[in-house]
Order: C-alpha cells, then structure tokens, then sequence
C-alpha cells in the first residue's frame, strides 16, 4: 500500500487495513512514514467538537495551467464529516460571482448556522448581504492567521499534495473534471484521522473473515483503494 501510495503516512495504512477488517498495530508500519504533527489544543478542539454540524468554511485557492493561467477554485468544506460540499472554478473571481456560489452551495434551506471565511476584500460587502439573506452567522478570521481556519486550509494542502502536484491543468474543464474525480475518491473511500478513521461518506468495515485484498485505482491510477476479494 506505501509504494502505491507514497504520500500515506502510517495511520491513513492502518486505516486502509481495519477497513478491510484487518487489525495492524501502528508500530508495525511507522518505520515507513515519520509520526505525525500533534493534535490542536484542548480549547480548539472544544470549540470545533461544539459547532461541527453547524459550521461550514469557505477559501479560495490557485492552481496554475499549463498555458501559465490563474484558476481560482471555490470549496466549500463541512466540518463535521470533512465533505467537499461544493466547488467551482473560475478565472476572474469577483464579489458577485463568489455570492452567487454561496446560494448554489446551499440551496432548498440546506444553509449551516455558521460560515467561516477570512478577510479577504474578495468577499466584501455583496457577499455579506447575501450570506446574512440565507439566515447564516459569519465567522471572520484575524488577518494573517490561517490556522483559525484550519480545516478547509488542511483540506486545500490535501488536493494540492494528492492532485494537483501530481497533474498539469489545461484549462478550466480539465480542472473541473480533475477536481470531480478526485471528490468521487475523497468522499467514499479517503480515510481520515479525525473521523475515526472513516471516510466523510462512511466505509463499512466487512463482516467477513480478512481474506484476498483487490487494489482499486481512482482518479485515473494517481490513487487506491482496497477491498476483500469475493469468494
């Protein structure tokens, strides 16, 4: 699973295995990968475990082309199962179109109680009335401070590392189809740390014996997955 997948450290392996219904110390594969940072403080991690099924965030990041352009891709990321729950791309970001994928992020009364964004001029006051409009609590970071918006920045450094270091973008459709791929992957079958070792959309351990294990690839061989192999 290691040389397949050179960016796992040894919990996502040990993750991968008790998915398959193998238990494996992680002692057994550490010598692998390094250990991992530590978790946040005790008062982060309260605040986050309080309004996880509440709180949304928002962030823009930049994936360049290979004719030298500038995509802005849009996430929105839910906190409390790490879902993706809406992307776009574009490459003149402005106020008007960032509010407009606010309400296509959130449609039919699906708005969370909380966004959270930094504060960026991008956002601006266009983008507040129309939040404010679907009933939902801004939350603003302090400048220069990433790290009060952890999870989607974390999230961004996980499709830079595990995507977009590893392609070269055309244009913007590539971009869209990539990043949709990459999602059909990410939801069902990544697991994550924080999520007890689960995938945002929740992976059923097997009922049966460990036995054969297949190697699926996703998005297009850059990724893997692993199954029991049927009887």
């Amino acid at each position: 699973m290691w040389q397949a997948n050179p960016t796992w450290g040894s919990p996502k392996i040990v993750a991968e295995l008790a998915m398959l219904g193998i238990d494996v110390a992680k002692s057994t594969v550490e010598k692998y990968r390094p250990k991992r940072v530590g978790p946040p403080s005790p008062s982060w991690r309260t605040f986050l475990d309080q309004h996880a099924r509440e709180l949304v965030s928002i962030d823009f990041f930049i994936v360049p082309t290979a004719t030298f352009r500038l995509l802005f891709v849009f996430i929105v990321l839910a906190h409390d199962r790490r879902r993706i729950v809406y992307f776009n791309v574009t490459e003149h970001p402005t106020a008007q179109w960032t509010a407009q994928q606010i309400v296509e992020a959130f449609p039919f009364d699906a708005a969370p109680r909380y966004l959270k964004r930094d504060g960026e001029g991008i956002y601006g006051e266009r983008v507040t009335r129309r939040v404010e409009s679907l009933g939902i609590d801004e939350v603003v970071t302090a400048p220069v401070s990433p790290w009060q918006n952890a999870y989607v920045e974390r999230v961004i450094g996980t499709l830079r590392r595990e995507l977009f270091d590893h392609v070269i973008v055309f244009n913007e459709r590539h971009l869209k189809r990539l990043m949709s791929s990459y999602l059909d992957y990410y939801h069902p079958w990544r697991t994550h740390q924080s999520l007890d070792r689960d995938a945002p959309n929740g992976r059923p351990i097997p009922s049966t014996e460990p036995g054969n294990v297949v190697e699926c690839t996703a998005v297009h061989g850059l990724h893997h997955y692993y199954l029991p192999k049927a009887v």
